[in-house]
């Protein structure tokens, strides 16, 4: 038998920022493409690896097709809601998941809805 358990305000707005994040078509794909990213995006051409450091924000705009600015803010909105996390390399930022968060997210919704 499963535990229900209220979730606290904070956690409650931890997971609706999550939502909001996701809510979007392109900030949930880019969110499943940073899953893989040797399979989504062109590993030859990263300066830093994708798995330890990220994807450069330059190779996900290519790939979205979007603005560069459009593509930072949606990062911007990944990271905020903690899906993401960024490192800079030289003037460039990179982006990978936070698999511990995601999992802590998914855990909290199971247990709360």
């Amino acid at each position: 038998m499963t535990t229900h358990t209220e979730p606290s305000p904070e956690t409650s707005a931890q997971l609706l920022d999550a939502f909001k994040a996701l809510a979007n078509p392109v900030r949930l794909q880019v969110l499943q493409w940073l899953r893989d990213p040797e399979r989504h995006f062109p590993i030859e051409r990263a300066i830093a690896d994708p798995h330890e450091v990220g994807v450069c924000v330059s190779h996900i705009q290519a790939k979205t097709g979007l603005a560069q600015s459009t593509v930072s803010a949606y990062m911007a909105s990944l990271q905020r809601a903690g899906l993401v996390t960024s490192t800079r390399v030289g003037k460039w930022t990179h982006y990978r998941r936070d698999e511990e968060r995601i999992a802590r997210l998914v855990e909290v919704l199971g247990r709360s809805l």
